[in-house]
């Protein structure tokens, strides 16, 4: 039943040789790496106001511009700046690899948990936001505010799901539709300006002080949201078609030019029509002021509403490269490092959903409160990876390095600014729980690596171990079967059981790409060890069938009658928490071996040490290990 569900929602499974077939050029790249960016002109400017008209009033409508105009100023020092991380780390990562392999280990860290804050609250915002849009123009949903941001959230989750080549067809039109509706907006706005148009007076009764450096950095800080989005590009460059680096560049420069025209267009247009966002969502003010109740009010409306609930995507693109390059590095559990059955990270997918979820439940929908967290994260990682090219520019040089380091310091400078303007302005109203919240992440990848060396430590087969598979047996009437994902100590003590209960016993491998399969071949010729191993390739990534399929097949000569023994080998970590951080395939397995009369399972545990006794071991302090490994 769950796997008919599965096929109608995701799709037939892909193989993993289709994943070229899977990555997207310019046209289809730009709308789903910036509907972050580009759908924040639908709140950027709205905030901004929130902060000026109560303090300084009418006059709001005047120091927006001097705000937006900072705000661009950043987005091209960004652009700048992202388009040489592009060109020197095409492999993805973005900020947290940049600021590993520049600035140390710690400091990747923080990059790549302040990354993955971000993201989450990009999915929270947009899709929040996004519902208050259309709720202001159909007052009748207001009361399913939340059941349709839960609803829009699933939704997101399946189209990512189905793979990155539809969820790219899924979620680009509707990008497009906004910006050109944007533009017809912005046209429409100043061609009745210009034809003598006098906007109505707003009704503002805030008392009028004095415009002050404090209040400006406020709104700058609430402005700033329209910068999120700009790393997304360079998180997931491996996902373009080749040259990924070049068509990665493009669709860069492309999103900072579509943000200068909408995000100033627009900011531009609510100075002459004085638009109150207290009264409702700003763009949908300025269309009905604009068009009045016409179609095109309802064409703005409805791409905005699109666009900011599909604005989430770019997270759903981002945050599962991400963390899928810190699993393989081991500050995550490695199981969102597998990729799904339509080639996505599908684990990285799931989680994101629903921790996004809980956070809307918990902020009832709240785009204000919700945007408080929002941008610290980011320019966290902003910074980081600025300071992180800038110190590989003095370090390795090049042709025009000074230009270079000059970009990425500047760069990094202005970052670290607006990371203490946000800190400070929007403290209280929620970004101190990203500031305490960041620590936390930090601390847990650094307990989910230190547990990986623990194990790895354990696990480790050196030419030694050999001799563990050298024991007399006796030869009993069954068939045995190993299956190894790896060659390690648990996997030797399942081989060397298997030899005492039968004399006909093979390992039994499944590989999904070819130097897997290499790697673990050469390192069982170490042992010069009397066990066949067979290796099978898998393209759907599939783990029993192969297996079953050896088993019934002539190359295995299975006869009837015949008992098949398979010993599945484990390893049994100490802490609950250590239990989630490795796959349990094995029961899985079990289950659907034991379906078969005629085969035997059984589990060989291995019973690991606890981490601090392992690292204890090594003499040398924490951060030593983690900077050797």
């Amino acid at each position: 039943m769950f796997e008919k569900l599965k096929r109608i929602l995701i799709g037939k499974p892909l193989p993993n040789e289709a994943e070229k077939t899977e990555k997207y050029g310019v046209l289809w790249g730009l709308p789903i790496l910036s509907s972050d960016a580009i759908s924040s002109v639908a709140y950027a400017g709205q905030e901004i106001l929130y902060v000026l008209l109560p303090a300084i009033g009418f006059l709001a409508f005047k120091e927006i511009s001097v705000v937006t105009a900072a705000i661009i100023i950043l987005l091209f020092i960004l652009m700048l700046s992202y388009r040489q991380t592009i060109e020197n780390y095409p492999n993805g990562g973005g900020a947290f690899i940049v600021a590993k392999d520049n600035l140390g280990v710690l400091a990747g860290i923080v990059a790549g948990a302040a990354l993955s804050v971000d993201y989450i609250l990009t999915v929270a915002v947009s899709i929040s936001s996004g519902v208050d849009q259309i709720v202001t123009a159909l007052e009748f949903l207001k009361p399913y505010k939340i059941a349709l941001c839960l609803f829009l959230v699933l939704f997101l989750m399946i189209g990512n799901l189905r793979g990155i080549r539809e969820s790219s067809r899924i979620f680009g039109i509707p990008a497009y539709a906004f910006m050109f509706s944007i533009l017809a907006l912005i046209i429409a706005g100043y061609i009745k300006l210009k034809m003598g148009y006098v906007p109505p007076e707003p009704k503002i009764n805030y008392p009028t002080h004095p415009v002050t450096l404090v209040l400006l950095l406020k709104a700058f800080a609430s402005g700033c949201t329209a910068l999120t989005g700009i790393e997304a590009v360079s998180n997931a460059v491996p996902n373009f078609k080749d040259p990924a680096t070049k068509h990665a560049k493009t669709v860069l420069l492309l999103l900072s030019l579509i943000i200068l025209v909408l995000f100033g267009g627009t900011t531009l247009l609510a100075t002459h029509y004085h638009i109150v966002p207290t009264e409702g969502a700003m763009l949908v003010l300025m269309a009905q002021e604009i068009f009045g109740k016409s179609f095109m009010f309802y064409v703005v409306a409805a791409t905005t509403f699109i666009i900011l609930v599909f604005a989430a995507n770019t997270a759903f693109s981002g945050f599962p490269m991400l963390v899928a390059v810190m699993a393989k590095e081991e500050f995550v559990p490695r199981q969102l490092s597998l990729k799904g059955d339509k080639l996505s990270y599908s684990n990285g997918i799931i989680i994101l959903a629903l921790v996004s979820a809980l956070l809307i439940v918990a902020f009832n929908g709240n785009v204000t409160a919700l945007i408080g967290l929002y941008a610290v994260g980011v320019f966290i990682s902003f910074t980081l990876s600025q300071s992180g090219m800038f110190v590989r520019w003095l370090k390795n040089k090049g042709s025009h390095w000074h230009i270079k380091a000059f970009i990425n310091g500047f760069g990094a400078l202005t970052t670290f600014v607006v990371v203490i303007i946000i800190a400070i302005t929007k403290f209280k109203e929620g970004a101190w729980i990203v500031v305490f919240l960041i620590p936390l992440l930090v601390f847990a990848m650094i307990k989910v690596k230190l547990h990986y060396i623990a194990v790895a430590d354990q696990l480790r087969v050196t030419p030694e171990d050999k001799e563990l598979l050298d024991v007399e047996h006796n030869i009993y009437r069954n068939r045995v079967i190993v299956p190894i994902e790896s060659l390690n100590k648990a996997s030797i003590r399942a081989l060397r059981f298997a030899k005492t209960i039968s004399d006909n016993v093979v390992a039994f491998n499944v590989s999904i790409n070819e130097e897997q399969a290499k790697k673990l071949q050469e390192r069982y010729k170490m042992l010069n060890c009397s066990i066949p191993l067979v290796i099978r390739y898998s393209p759907y990534r599939k783990i029993l069938e192969p297996l079953l399929e050896y088993i019934k097949s002539e190359e295995y000569n299975y006869q009837k009658g015949d008992m098949i023994t398979v010993i599945i080998p484990k390893f049994t970590v100490q802490r609950w928490w250590q239990k989630i951080l490795h796959n349990h395939t094995w029961l899985f397995i079990e289950k659907e071996l034991l379906k078969h009369k005629h085969i035997v399972v059984s589990v060989m545990p291995l019973q690991l040490k606890d981490d601090d006794v392992v690292l204890k071991k090594k003499n040398k302090p924490l951060w030593k290990v983690l900077e050797e490994d």
